[in-house]
Order: structure tokens, then C-alpha cells, then sequence
């Protein structure tokens, strides 16, 4: 009974943290904090249910092609409250500033968006409005929106096994707090469920779901890869960064394929 109690406890406090949708509050729990990030591919999972289900009804509701193409690209990130926008709007301040290692960490924490900010978060709303458009405009594959339900899992799960597995910033509080007592379990659960969606867009939607996961994966760790060496370890906003890069790597495949 108090396993349960805590299990129930780590999920809404991983909820609240990472959906903007309103819960029954619940106290902070310090000793359920290692179950905050285990917890990050289910709060996907019901991102994804709510993406793809908001898909259906504006379809069958009539909305325009460029209407829905809109409130789709937007939707996952107003659902989260921009949250890992926010930190790939600041790593990118920082990475393409081109200033030494100590002015990028500045930069990083810096609460102020810069014009790399501003440039880089417009750049990827341009693309990830015209890969949707695209999505959305081929009445014949509509079938693609079912990997709307698998996206937040897969992203989520390499974002959290990420910050469990490597190094942590030795600036980042966000970073260091949920690693404290992470046992073995949970960095597995977060690569068995990343596997389980992955595994389903592939059943669902074929090699098209095979090359969207794979596009998802290389855009995750390409852009982990640079912003770790940037900075020598992973933090919050590095792992919304990557979040972010990834998802826009599987709507621009999934718009290709």
C-alpha cells in the first residue's frame, strides 16, 4: 500500500512538472524526486493521447489545412508550457554566441532570450509548421498522425535516460537532484518503454515508422553530442534542447517518407 502511494505520488508530481494541464495538488514529496524522471515517457504517453485525439475531432470538425497545421505544430508545446522550448531556446543563445566555455555557461542561465534565442526558436517553428502542413495536406497518408501518439514517449525517453546516464553539469541543481538515489530500474524502465513505442510506430506505420524513429534517435543524440561537448555534461535545459531537436527531426521525416 505505501509502495503504491509512492508510485502514485512520483507520477503526478512528474506530471505537474512536466504538463501544463492542471492536477489535484499533491506536496512535494523529496523522497519520491527519483521517480520524477522515470515517470517523463508516461506523462508523453498522455501528451500523445491528447495530440493525436485534438487531430481527430479538429479534422472532423472541418478545420482548415493551414488552421490545423498550426495548432498541431503548437499544441505539444503549449501543453507542456513551452517548458523545453525554454531550454532550447537557451542553449542555442549560448551555443551560437561562439564566446568561451565560461560567457556560454553564462549565457545559458541567463533568464533573458537573446537574438540567437529568438532567431533559433523561429527557425524551428518555420519548419516544424511546414512539416505539419505536409502531414497534414496528404489526405492518403493521414495515417501518419498515429505516431503523434509514440512521439512524446520516444523523446522523453531519451531525454530522461540521458540525464540519468551521463554526466551532470556541475551548475545544473536540475540536473544533480533527480539523480540522487536513481537505482539501475529506472534507467531501465525508461529504455524499455522508449523500446515498447518505438517498437509500436514500426508495427503501426511500417518501414515509414522505422525511418521517423531512427530520424528521432539520430536528431537526439546529434544534439546531445554537441551541446555535451559544448559544456562538458547535461542539464535541463540541454535535455529540452535535445527534446526539441528530436521531435523536429521526426516531423520533418515523417513529412519526407
Amino acid at each position: 500500500m505505501l509502495y503504491m502511494k509512492r508510485f502514485f505520488k512520483g507520477f503526478f508530481m512528474s506530471f505537474g512538472m512536466f504538463c501544463a494541464i492542471p492536477v489535484p495538488y499533491r506536496e512535494w514529496d523529496e523522497s519520491c524526486a527519483d521517480l520524477v524522471i522515470p515517470f517523463f515517457p508516461v506523462v508523453g504517453l498522455l501528451i500523445g493521447a491528447l495530440w493525436y485525439g485534438a487531430a481527430q475531432l479538429l479534422i472532423l470538425a472541418g478545420l482548415s489545412t493551414v488552421m490545423l497545421s498550426a495548432f498541431l505544430m503548437l499544441f505539444p508545446n503549449i501543453i507542456t508550457g513551452f517548458l523545453h522550448i525554454d531550454g532550447f531556446m537557451d542553449t542555442n543563445d549560448a551555443i551560437l554566441s561562439r564566446r568561451p566555455p565560461e560567457e556560454k555557461l553564462r549565457i545559458l542561465k541567463d533568464p533573458h532570450a537573446g537574438a540567437f534565442a529568438v532567431v533559433s526558436v523561429l527557425a524551428l517553428f518555420v519548419i516544424c509548421f511546414a512539416s505539419t502542413y505536409e502531414i497534414v495536406a496528404d489526405v492518403s497518408g493521414t495515417g501518419k498522425l498515429f505516431f503523434f501518439l509514440f512521439m512524446p514517449v520516444i523523446s522523453r525517453s531519451l531525454a530522461g535516460t540521458a540525464l540519468l546516464s551521463l554526466k551532470t553539469m556541475p551548475q545544473s541543481n536540475y540536473g544533480s537532484y533527480f539523480k540522487k538515489n536513481v537505482k539501475a530500474v529506472h534507467k531501465i524502465s525508461l529504455v524499455l518503454m522508449g523500446i515498447l513505442a518505438a517498437t509500436s510506430a514500426c508495427i503501426v506505420l511500417g518501414i515509414e515508422g522505422a525511418i521517423v524513429v531512427a530520424a528521432m534517435i539520430a536528431g537526439f543524440f546529434l544534439s546531445t553530442l554537441h551541446a555535451y561537448r559544448q559544456f562538458g555534461g547535461i542539464s535541463g535545459d540541454l535535455s529540452g534542447y535535445a527534446l526539441t531537436v528530436s521531435e523536429a527531426c521526426a516531423l520533418v521525416a515523417l513529412a519526407l517518407v
